[in-house]
């Protein structure tokens, strides 16, 4: 159905009229001249005959121009179906780690190896894609912790951002506990029935102001429920001149205080060693029952007020284009 925006600017219609009635008219002032009897004179009477017995055509295609500008100044819509929103009634909030430890190559995706961040992006991007009806945020975290997207159900725009975050962006050091504290900062006024921090790292809080422990009794008290995932494999082959040597990548990962944190808020704590276990810990966190809310409409629009307008310009450069041709 059509729908218009602003049909109040209905009433402005007969305003030319209203302008033309009521308005003093302008006073002409008669000058004298002499007339000299050309035959120059007789064609410019002719156009002058022209232009008045064409006076009322000229009146109406203006009267249509006015019309439609006004049509188009009420903004017209058409309106869609009433399409369903699912709305979770959940807060969630997922936070990241940029530290430099996340460049770490131990990961695999596509058969090649990659670093920790760059798997981090493509897992936790599908995640973020399914979780229609959430509303999502986005905390990025490093030396310092700052909110990268506030709650928003634009899953799209979450993933863009966090497809551009880089290592070392926040900082090369990794403040856990600001994390969580930014993250209790965002969601604690919020009328969301469940409100879910995701926190992913691969070390220890090693920066910031707020310890891990405190921020988590923290967030319990606001019923801020923290899903912790350590991130980063056990063992990894490095080859040098002296031969291929086992190492441990993950040995800074701090997982008695992760476990702590998750425990205390009644969260989980996950363990990913590669890909394939980091996109099993994103399919059970889909898992989490949401929390069901009064279902949600919306009706999409498409603007149609450019067809009205265009043709009015269009009346508007006819008409003038004929009165600039009668006064020459």
């Amino acid at each position: 159905m059509i729908h218009f925006a602003w049909p109040w600017l209905f009433f402005c219609l007969p305003l030319p009229w209203l302008v033309r009635r009521f308005a003093p008219a302008a006073n002409t002032v008669e000058q004298a001249a002499l007339k000299v009897p050309f035959l120059d004179d007789f064609s410019i009477a002719e156009a002058q005959n022209i232009a008045s017995s064409s006076k009322p055509w000229l009146l109406w295609l203006a009267s249509v121009a006015w019309c439609l500008l006004v049509l188009a100044a009420m903004r017209p819509q058409w309106l869609g179906e009433p399409i369903e929103q699912g709305i979770s009634g959940r807060d969630l909030m997922l936070a990241v780690d940029l530290s430099g430890s996340m460049e770490e190559r131990d990961f695999i995706v596509a058969k090649r190896r990659v670093d920790r961040l760059t798997a981090t992006k493509q897992v936790a991007g599908e995640f973020i894609e399914r979780r229609v009806g959430d509303r999502i945020g986005l905390i990025l975290f490093g030396s310092n912790a700052y909110l990268q997207t506030p709650l928003t159900f634009d899953r799209k725009t979450v993933q863009t951002l966090l497809n551009e975050a880089f290592i070392t962006l926040a900082g090369e050091s990794t403040a856990i506990g600001d994390a969580i504290g930014l993250a209790v900062k965002r969601l604690k006024d919020q009328q969301a029935e469940s409100r879910v921090l995701i926190l992913l790292t691969d070390g220890a809080n090693t920066a910031g102001k707020v310890t891990p422990i405190k921020a988590a009794e923290l967030a319990a008290q606001y019923q801020l429920k923290i899903y912790t995932i350590g991130i980063g494999a056990d063992e990894m082959i490095i080859r040098s001149f002296f031969g291929s040597q086992k190492v441990n990548p993950s040995r800074d990962l701090d997982e008695k205080t992760l476990t702590a944190i998750a425990e205390k808020t009644g969260g989980q704590y996950f363990r990913a060693r590669d890909t394939d276990e980091l996109q099993q810990i994103y399919q059970l966190l889909d898992e989490l029952e949401p929390v069901e809310k009064d279902k949600q409409f919306f009706r999409p629009r498409s603007e149609l007020f450019y067809w009205p307008l265009a043709f009015a310009l269009m009346l508007a450069g006819i008409i003038s284009i004929m009165r600039l041709r009668w006064a020459g």
